[in-house]
C-alpha cells in the first residue's frame, strides 16, 4: 500500500522541497500560485521579514504561531499594536522574538494601509511591478535563480521611500516569488507546468483584470 512517502514521491518538484511535508505542502500549494487578497500579502510581506538571517522552514513552522500572534495579519488591527502590544509579542516564545522586525510589522502595517488607502488595494499597487501577471522563468536548476532582480530593486527602493522596513531586494524577491508575482518553479516542476498551463494562465489574467 502506497502512503505519504510514496504519494510525495510520485511528483517531480523543486529540489528545495525535499521530503519534509511542510515543505512539500508549501511547495505545492502556495509558492508561486498568484495572491491578489491584501491580508494574504501582508502576511507574506511580514513572514519574509522575519525570515531575514533565518531559514523560511523555521518560519513556516511558526506560522499558525505568528497568525494568532498577530491577529490573522489584519493589517488594520496590526497598524494599531503600542509599545505594550509588542512588548507582549516579544515574550510570546512560539514566534520569532526579534524587536527590529516586531516594530518593522508594525510600521509596515501602517504605510501597507497607507498604499490602500492611494490605491484602492495592495494588490493593485503591487502587481503594477509586473504589468498585472506573473513573470515566467525557465529555470532547469536552482543554482540559476538570482536573490534578486532589476524589478525587487525597483519595489524595494519605492517601498523604502515610502517608510517600509526590511524590505531589502532580497526579501522583495523572495516575497514575489511566495506570492506568485514570478513562478520560480523548475520547468521539470509539475508545478511550473500547471501554472503556465493555458487553463491557469487565463484564470490569472481574469483574476488580475
Amino acid at each position: 500500500m502506497c502512503g505519504r512517502s510514496c504519494f510525495m514521491s510520485e511528483k517531480v518538484r523543486c529540489s528545495w522541497a525535499g521530503n519534509s511535508s511542510i515543505y512539500v505542502d508549501y511547495h505545492d500549494n502556495e509558492w508561486g500560485r498568484p495572491v491578489h487578497d491584501d491580508v494574504k500579502l501582508f502576511e507574506m510581506l511580514v513572514l519574509e521579514g522575519m525570515q531575514a538571517g533565518l531559514t523560511w522552514i523555521t518560519v513556516l513552522k511558526k506560522r499558525e504561531a505568528f497568525r494568532e500572534a498577530f491577529d490573522g495579519f489584519d493589517p488594520k488591527l496590526v497598524a494599531l499594536y503600542d509599545a505594550a502590544k509588542v512588548q507582549e509579542l516579544m515574550t510570546n516564545q512560539k514566534i520569532i522574538r526579534n524587536r527590529l522586525k516586531i516594530n518593522a510589522a508594525v510600521n509596515n502595517a501602517k504605510r501597507f494601509l497607507d498604499i490602500v488607502e492611494k490605491y484602492g488595494s495592495f494588490d493593485t499597487f503591487i502587481w503594477q511591478y509586473v504589468n498585472y501577471k506573473p513573470v515566467t522563468g525557465n529555470w532547469t536548476k536552482n543554482e540559476d535563480i538570482l536573490p534578486t532582480t532589476p524589478v525587487s530593486d525597483k519595489i524595494s527602493n519605492d517601498l523604502k521611500k515610502l517608510c517600509f522596513k526590511f524590505v531589502g531586494s532580497t526579501i522583495i524577491y523572495a516575497f514575489m516569488q511566495a506570492t506568485g508575482m514570478v513562478n520560480d518553479h523548475l520547468t521539470k516542476c509539475f508545478t511550473y507546468k500547471e501554472l503556465t498551463s493555458p487553463t491557469q494562465l487565463a484564470k490569472t489574467q481574469n483574476q488580475t483584470v
